[in-house]
C-alpha cells in the first residue's frame, strides 16, 4: 500500500513569507514574538526574564554525523519520521533510520548553505516551513507496517546488554527548531532555554541577568567549579553546590564566554578563564553575569559524551588543563565502549559478564595485549577481509564452548563509544553457527580500528515465581534494567550514589531514556523477591559489585598516559554501571553489562525529581555529586600554598609530611630540635629553641624577624602539636592571617582556666556553665588543702598543661593528693624530663571533681563560629588510677540524640572560650545527666583520629584544618554515613613489648597493615616515660561492616598476638561498646 498524504484543508491559508533577517551573532539570534526576550536572544541588558514552560521537551543530543529527524504523529498516534529536500519541504516519504556514520561518512556543518541556495532563501523557506508544519496533516495507513522493524520472536526474550546501551531517541525541538539551523551555531540560546524550562519545571526562579554590572574582585583562594555544555544533566549538582558554596558553581554554555591560557604553574598545561557564566546561589537563585577579569576554573566536567552537540568545544576547552577535569573526550570514549570497560569488569572486577567473543582489527592500543578475562575471548584481525575460515574457527569453539551452554540464544552487533549501543543487531540460536559466522563476517566488512563486532550470549532476565496476580489477566514477559551512579568520593574511593531500575515489556528491550525509573526495592519486590532479608542482602550485593566496578575501572583509567586521558588532571568523577539480574545455577546473580558517563546521571536524576514529585524528601544523589566535585576542587585550591607550620612533633605526627606532598602544600616548619626527622621534608626547615612556652610572646617576634629575613610570606600559619597552639596563634595574629585569638587558645590551653571560664558563661539554654566541673589549681600543698575544702572525692589530679595523659591519677582523699602532687611535682620537673606532655608551661596541677560515665572524644571544624563538620568516638574503660587509655571505636555506639548531646556540648565550649576558626579535639564523659567537659585541645585530634576519621568518613581533618587557616570554609559530608567501622586497642611497652618485639609481633603487624587487614599507628618510636608516666606505644585496630564484626577481628589478634592477657583484657575493653 502507497503512503499518500492528505491534501491541506482549504480552510488553512499559508501566511505570507517574512521578510528576510540578516543573521545574528550567536548570542543574539532573531526574535520570535511572544516569547520573553533574554540575556541570549537581546543584546540589551534586561530585568527578571519571564519564566516559562515551552510547549514540548526539548531535543536530546543526537549523535555526531546524523541527521536530524522529524516526527509526525497520524491519528493513532503513532509517531513516524519523514524526509525533507533541501529546501526544507516534504517529500512525503519516510526518512529511514540511519547507522552510526563512520569516519568516511561525514555530514555537512550544521547551518550550512547547500549549492545554489543563499542564505536569504535558506531563512525564507525554513520560516515558510516552520509556519506551515502545524498546519499539515499526514495519515499513515493501518495495513502499511511501520519503518521500524518489529523484534523476531527471538528477540522478545531479549533484555541483555542492548537494553542498556542504547542510543538517545531523537525527540523534535520546540517549533521544529534545532540549535544548529537557528543561527546560533554554538547552542548557547538552546542551551540557555532549556536551563530556564528545566528551573521552570522545578519551580524556581528563571535566572536574573547581571552581566551589566561585571563582577570583579576574584583572587586566588575563590573556587570556581566550570560545568561545559547542557545544563540539564548537571542541574542538581549545580543547584547543590550553589547551597553549599554560593556562587562557586559557573554554568558555561558557550565556547565565547571562556578561553585558554598557557599555565603559569604547569608548563604545558592550559589555564581555563570564564568571562561569562551563570552561577548559582541558595535557593535555587540563579545569575547571568561577567567576570572581569576573567574567573579561572578550580575544576571542570561537562557533557564528554560521544554524540553530544556541545561536545566539540566543551572537549576542546577541558583539554590539556592544568585544574581537576572530571572526565575528557578520550575518557568518555573509552568509558562507552563495551568491549573495554567489559573486559575491566571481567578481568579486574571479577564480575560476571555476559560470554564474549570480539573481534577487533589491528593492535588496539586501548586493550591489553593478552587479555585474559573470563568470559571475553579477544580475536585480532589484521585484515577483515579473507578471514572467512578463522571466523568460522572462532564462532565455532565460541558456541561449543563451557561458557555457552546455559544460554540458548547469541547476538551480533558492532560496538564501540561511535555506537552507543545503536546499529543493527541480528539474534540467532547457537545452533545456527553458519548463520551467526555469516553475520559476524558481514559486519567486520565495515569494521574500523575504533570498532568491534561483538558476539555475545543472549542472558535473560530472571524469572522468579510471584504472588497471584489481582486479576485473570495473564502475565507478560517482562525485562528488568538496573541503572547504579557512582561517583569519586573522599580519598579517591568509589562511592554509590543511587539506584534506578526501569521494567518493560521482554520484547522491546529496556532503553535508558525509554521507560520511567524506579527502586530496586519496589523493582525486586515486584519481580518477586518478597523476603525483606532478601532484598536487603541483594541491594548490598548490588553496592559492592557497583564499588568494586567503578575501582576497577578508575584503576585501568589511572594506568593511562596523560594524553591518553586529555591531559594530566583528567579523571572520571562520576560514571554509571548497568546490570542485569539473571539467574546462574539456580541463585540470582548481577550480571555487569557495561557502563557509561552521562546516560545513568540523566537517569538518576529523573528519578530523583519524580520522588520530590510526590513528597518524598531529598535524596542523596545531589548532595554527593556536589561534594564530590568540591573537594576536588578544594584540594587543587591549596596546591602550592605557603604553609607555616610551628612545631613539628614526633612519629605520631609523620602523617602531615606524608599529607603535605600529596596535597601539594609548600611546607615552612618552625621546629625546636634541629637534628628532627622532618628537616629534609619540608620546603624550609627554621631551627629556633621555644621549648620555654612561658615566653611565647618573644618567641613569636623572633619568628617574625626569621621570617622577614628569609623572605617568607606565608599563605596561613598552624599548629598540629599541642605544646606550640599558643605560639601558633601569636604568629597568626603577627602575619594578619586567619586564626583562633591567642587569648582564646589560652583559656583553652590551661585547663583550670576553661572551666573556671565557661562557669562565668551563663547564657543559653542550656549555658555553657553546665558542662564545666568544679576545679583548683595545684602549685602548693597549700593549693591542695585549699581545693580539698572545695572539689569533693574522689577527684582527678593532673597536670594543667598537660598532654597524651601523663600524670593523670584518680585520689580518694587529700592524702592522697598530696602524695601525688610531691611525685609529680619532684618526678617532672621541665620539658627534659618528659618532652611534648607541657611541661614547657611549667608543672602546675589541678585537682577537679570526678565524673562518671562513658568518655568520648569529639572532633569538630569550626569556620567563623559555624559548625561544619563533627566526628563522636567511643573510649573504652581506662586503667585506673592512672586514666590510660585502653579502646577506642569509631562510630560511636550511641543512639543520635547522644551523639548530638555531645556534639553541641563541645561546640557551645569551643564558641564560649572564643574558638570561632580551626579544628578542634574536644574531650567529654557522658552521663545520665548529659556530657561534662574534660579538656579542650584547641588543635586537630591526637594519636589514631584523623586516620581514622579518614577511613571511616572520608574527609582529612588535616587539609580541613588548612583549609580554615586559609579563609576557605571546608566543604564536608553534610549528612557524614560511615563506610565501616573500626574497633582498636593501646598496646603499652611494658605489658606488650616482648610479645611485640621478641615474639615476631611487630613484623606481623607492619605486614597486615600492608595488606590492609589492620589499622597500625604508632605513637612513639621509642617508649616513652615508665610506671605511672607511660604513654601508649603504639595504636592497633580492625575493620568490620559492623562494630561487632570489627570487635570480633580485633579480639583474635590480639589472642594470635599475645597482646590479651588477664593483666590486660582486652576482651573486657571491647566489651564495654554495645
Amino acid at each position: 500500500m502507497v503512503i499518500c498524504p492528505l491534501p491541506p484543508s482549504p480552510s488553512l491559508v499559508p501566511l505570507p513569507t517574512p521578510v528576510p533577517r540578516p543573521r545574528l551573532p550567536a548570542v543574539a539570534p532573531r526574535l520570535r514574538h511572544p516569547r520573553p526576550r533574554h540575556p541570549l536572544r537581546s543584546a540589551a541588558p534586561f530585568g527578571v526574564p519571564v519564566p516559562r514552560c515551552p510547549r514540548s521537551r526539548p531535543a536530546p543530543p543526537r549523535p555526531s554525523g546524523t541527521r536530524r529527524r522529524r516526527h509526525r504523529r497520524d491519528r493513532s498516534g503513532q509517531s513516524h519520521r519523514w524526509s525533507r529536500d533541501s529546501t526544507g519541504t516534504d517529500t512525503g516519504k519516510p526518512l529511514q533510520t540511519p547507522t552510526p556514520p563512520g569516519p568516511e561518512r561525514a555530514e555537512p556543518l550544521p547551518g550550512a548553505t547547500t549549492p545554489g541556495e543563499t542564505d536569504t532563501d535558506r531563512h525564507r523557506h525554513r520560516h515558510r516551513y516552520r509556519q506551515r508544519r502545524p498546519r499539515v496533516t499526514r495519515m499513515l495507513s493501518r495495513s502499511q507496517p511501520s519503518a521500524e522493524r518489529v523484534p523476531s520472536p527471538e528477540e522478545q526474550e531479549w533484555a541483555g546488554p542492548e537494553a542498556l546501551c542504547p542510543g538517545w531517541l531523537e525527540d523534535e525541538a520546540p517549533d521544529g527548531e534545532v540549535p544548529g539551523d537557528s543561527g546560533d551555531p554554538d547552542g548557547a540560546t538552546h542551551a540557555y532555554e532549556r536551563l530556564q524550562s528545566a528551573l521552570c519545571q522545578e519551580g524556581l526562579p528563571p535566572t536574573l541577568d547581571c552581566s551589566a554590572e561585571p563582577r570583579t574582585g576574584f583572587g586566588p583562594l575563590d573556587m570556581t567549579v566550570c560545568i561545559l555544555g547542557c545544563p540539564t544533566p548537571f542541574l542538581p549538582v549545580l543547584l547543590e553546590g550553589g547551597t553549599r558554596c554560593p556562587g562557586a558553581m559557573v554554568l558555561c554554555l558557550s565556547p565565547t564566554w571562556a578561553s585558554r591560557v598557557p599555565s603559569e604553574s604547569s608548563p604545558g598545561s592550559w589555564s581555563l578563564l570564564l568571562s561569562r557564566g551563570v552561577s548559582f546561589k541558595v535557593g535555587g537563585h540563579s545569575a547571568l553575569e561577567t567576570f572581569e577579569p576573567p574567573r579561572r576554573a578550580n575544576y571542570v566536567t561537562g557533557t564528554f559524551a560521544p554524540g553530544d552537540p556541545e561536545g566539540g568545544w566543551v572537549g576542546e576547552l577541558a583539554r590539556d588543563l592544568d585544574c581537576p577535569t572530571g572526565g575528557s573526550v578520550p575518557l568518555a570514549h573509552r568509558l562507552e565502549d563495551t568491549l573495554v570497560t567489559r573486559w575491566v569488569l571481567a578481568a579486574r572486577a571479577g564480575l560476571p559478564v555476559p560470554p564474549t567473543l570480539a573481534f577487533v582489527l589491528g593492535a588496539r592500543g586501548d586493550l591489553p595485549a593478552e587479555p585474559a578475562a573470563p568470559g571475553v575471548r579477544l580475536v585480532r584481525l589484521q585484515d577483515p577481509q579473507g578471514q572467512q575460515s578463522l571466523v568460522q574457527e572462532e564462532v565455532g569453539a565460541f558456541l561449543g564452548g563451557t561458557a555457552m551452554e546455559p544460554y540458548g540464544q547469541v547476538v551480533v552487533r558492532p560496538a564501540g563509544w561511535r555506537w552507543r549501543g545503536t546499529g543493527t543487531r541480528s539474534t540467532h540460536r547457537k545452533e545456527e553457527g553458519a548463520a551467526v559466522a555469516q553475520a559476524v563476517g558481514a559486519r567486520l566488512r565495515g569494521l574500523t580500528e575504533e570498532d568491534s563486532v561483538l558476539l555475545e550470549a543472549m542472558v535473560p532476565t530472571a524469572r522468579l515465581p510471584v504472588p497471584p496476580p489481582r486479576s485473570p489477566a495473564p502475565r507478560l514477559p517482562m525485562a528488568l534494567r538496573i541503572c547504579t551512579l557512582v561517583c569519586r568520593s573522599w580519598g579517591d574511593r568509589p562511592q554509590l550514589c543511587q539506584v534506578a531500575c526501569a521494567v518493560g515489556r521482554a520484547e522491546s528491550p529496556v532503553r535508558h531514556g525509554a521507560a520511567l525509573p524506579q527502586g530496586l526495592d519496589s523493582s525486586l519486590q515486584q519481580w518477586g523477591v518478597v523476603a525483606p532479608g532478601q532484598r536487603r542482602a541483594l541491594a548490598t550485593r548490588l553496592r559492592e559489585a557497583t564499588e568494586a566496578a567503578a575501582a576497577a575501572l578508575l584503576a585501568a583509567e589511572a594506568e593511562l598516559s596523560p594524553r591518553q586521558r586529555g591531559g594530566a588532571r583528567a579523571r572520571t568523577d562520576i560514571l554509571g554501571v548497568d546490570f542485569l539480574l539473571a539467574c546462574v545455577d539456580e541463585a540470582l546473580e548481577l550480571v555487569a553489562l557495561a557502563a557509561n558517563g552521562q546516560r545513568c546521571l540523566e537517569t538518576c536524576a529523573l528519578a530523583e525529581a519524580m520522588g520530590r514529585g510526590v513528597g518524598e524528601p531529598r535524596g542523596e544523589l545531589p548532595r554527593l555529586l556536589a561534594e564530590a566535585v568540591l573537594h576536588r576542587a578544594q584540594r587543587h585550591l591549596v596546591e602550592g600554598k605557603d604553609i607555616l607550620l610551628i612545631g613539628a612533633g614526633g612519629v605520631s605526627k609523620s602523617f602531615v609530611w606524608e599529607a603535605a606532598r600529596d596535597y601539594g602544600l609548600r611546607i615552612h616548619l618552625v621546629e625546636s630540635d634541629p637534628e628532627h626527622f622532618a628537616a629534609g621534608l619540608v620546603q624550609t626547615f627554621l631551627p629556633y629553641d621555644s621549648r620555654e612556652h612561658r615566653r611565647d610572646e618573644e618567641h613569636a617576634e623572633r619568628v617574625l624577624e626569621l621570617l622577614r629575613s628569609r623572605g617568607l610570606r606565608p599563605h596561613a600559619c598552624l599548629s598540629y602539636w599541642d605544646d606550640c597552639v599558643v605560639l601558633a596563634a601569636l604568629v597568626c595574629q603577627g602575619l594578619g592571617l586567619r586564626g583562633p585569638a591567642p587569648a582564646a587558645v589560652r583559656v583553652a590551653k590551661q585547663k583550670s582556666r576553661t572551666h573556671r571560664h565557661l562557669q562565668r558563661c551563663r547564657r543559653g539554654r542550656p549555658p555553657p556553665a553546665a558542662f564545666a566541673v568544679p576545679c583548683r589549681r595545684l602549685r602548693s600543698h597549700g593549693d591542695v588543702e585549699r581545693a580539698a575544702g572545695a572539689v569533693p572525692f574522689p577527684a582527678v589530679a593532673k597536670l594543667e598543661f598537660g598532654a597524651g595523659g601523663v600524670g593523670v591519677r584518680l585520689v580518694e582523699n587529700a592524702g592522697q593528693c598530696h602524695a601525688h602532687a610531691a611525685r609529680l611535682w619532684r618526678d617532672l620537673r621541665d620539658d627534659a624530663d618528659h618532652p611534648g606532655i607541657g611541661l614547657g608551661w611549667g608543672n602546675a596541677m589541678l585537682l577537679m571533681e570526678y565524673v562518671p560515665g562513658t568518655e568520648h572524644d569529639v572532633d569538630l571544624v569550626v569556620f567563623e563560629g559555624r559548625l561544619l563538620g563533627a566526628w563522636v568516638s567511643d573510649n573504652g574503660p581506662t586503667r585506673v588510677p592512672a586514666f590510660l587509655e585502653t579502646a577506642a571505636c569509631l562510630p560511636s555506639c550511641l543512639p543520635a540524640d547522644r551523639q548530638a548531646q555531645l556534639v553541641r556540648a563541645a561546640l557551645q565550649c569551643c564558641r564560649a572560650c572564643g574558638l570561632r576558626d580551626g579544628v578542634f579535639n574536644v574531650e567529654l564523659k557522658l552521663g545520665p545527666a548529659g556530657p561534662r567537659l574534660l579538656e579542650i585541645n584547641p588543635r586537630m585530634g591526637g594519636f589514631y583520629l584523623r586516620d581514622w576519621i579518614r577511613e571511616v568518613y572520608g574527609p582529612d581533618l588535616l587539609l580541613a584544618a588548612v583549609l580554615v587557616a586559609l579563609g576557605v570554609p571546608p566543604v564536608l559530608p553534610a549528612r557524614p554515613a560511615p563506610r565501616t567501622h573500626l574497633a582498636g586497642v593501646m598496646c603499652l611497652a611494658s605489658e606488650h613489648g616482648d610479645a611485640l618485639a621478641g615474639g615476631g609481633g611487630m613484623e606481623a603487624l607492619r605486614e597486615l597493615h600492608g595488606r590492609g587487614l589492620v589499622r597500625l599507628n604508632r605513637l612513639f618510636e621509642e617508649p616513652e616515660g615508665a610506671g605511672e608516666y607511660e604513654e601508649p606505644l603504639l595504636s592497633v585496630a580492625c575493620a568490620g561492616a559492623t562494630l561487632a564484626e570489627a570487635c570480633e577481628r580485633l579480639l583474635g589478634l590480639c589472642q594470635g598476638l599475645g597482646i590479651d592477657s588477664p593483666r590486660y583484657p582486652v576482651e573486657h575493653f571491647l566489651s564495654h561498646f554495645k
